[in-house]
């Protein structure tokens, strides 16, 4: 497996206060033809995120509009998503499309934390809360610390989704223990969660983060973030599965890695993959959690 580099595709350029900076977690829904609507979590100075995008040509690697302002905004603080919203993937429940999304708070006494919460994304590409008032997915006895980055796929079984969950601030090394587990659901509303699913290994991969799946003939398809130990940089990790819940985990086999100079030199994370007109596509972010923006990548046939 390799993947070839098609180059930074977005620079996030915008002068709305609330998406000063970043275009991270990109998250591709088409639209019409070549075109997809690439919708991002961007910053306030403040390092609260919330919901731009752009719309891109794929095959042309261009932008074709860029939207000036967010389509969602982080919450009150009395809100659930009032520190950020970092968004995930989407799924369907018979015409209805869904944005699932990792809601962050900030706490100043005491660690940040995370729930998943989800937007129905209307035919007009409006976001619109559902639940609104609370997470899609909370804490619970399986998930007591933190949830993050969620992605569903349908099969002919049901509905199966990948997330993130904290089991340690900190595993003894200076870096948190969050891992990928799996939850499954007969109508996509009411989740039974199974437990982890992607291994991990101390010091080498321990932090995960924003899995993303593909689902063909041969099998589940996954790519992940992940870091090792405190101070290491985000990597892009690779995992396959017959079923979806028995992985075989692949660290190194994603078949993309850091660049020797430029935007995306230090870091790689937040994978997005999809595919269109018969290829493999990912888009990823670079070096300092996406403040560069976002790049694309096509899979070597």
């Amino acid at each position: 497996m390799q993947w070839v580099k098609l180059g930074q595709i977005y620079h996030h350029q915008c002068n709305h206060l609330k998406l000063a900076s970043h275009a991270a977690n990109p998250l591709a829904v088409p639209l019409s033809g070549d075109t997809f609507r690439v919708f991002f979590s961007g910053r306030d100075i403040q390092n609260r995120s919330s919901v731009g995008f752009v719309d891109i040509d794929i095959i042309r690697r261009q932008v074709v509009y860029r939207h000036d302002e967010p389509v969602f905004g982080h919450g009150s603080q009395e809100s659930f998503y009032r520190d950020g919203i970092s968004v995930g993937g989407v799924y369907s429940i018979g015409g209805a499309a869904y944005m699932l999304f990792m809601a962050w708070q900030n706490d100043p006494q005491s660690h940040w934390r995370g729930d998943i919460g989800r937007f129905q994304l209307r035919q007009d590409q409006e976001l619109v809360l559902n639940p609104v008032d609370r997470p899609f997915l909370g804490s619970d006895i399986e998930d007591p610390i933190s949830l993050s980055y969620p992605w569903v796929v349908k099969d002919s079984h049901g509905y199966k989704m990948w997330y993130g969950s904290t089991v340690s601030w900190n595993a003894g090394n200076g870096e948190m223990l969050h891992v990928i587990k799996y939850a499954t659901s007969a109508d996509g509303e009411e989740w039974h969660r199974h437990g982890q699913v992607i291994q991990h290994e101390l010091g080498r991969y321990q932090a995960f983060s924003r899995p993303t799946v593909c689902v063909d003939e041969s099998g589940y398809h996954m790519w992940y973030s992940y870091r090792g130990g405190l101070g290491t940089k985000y990597r892009i990790g690779y995992a396959f599965s017959k079923d979806g819940n028995k992985w075989s985990v692949d660290i190194d086999g994603s078949g993309i890695d850091v660049s020797l100079d430029g935007w995306d030199s230090d870091m790689i994370e937040y994978p997005f993959v999809f595919d269109h007109k018969g290829e493999r596509y990912m888009l990823y972010n670079g070096n300092d959690y996406g403040r560069t923006g976002f790049g694309l990548a096509v899979l070597e046939k």
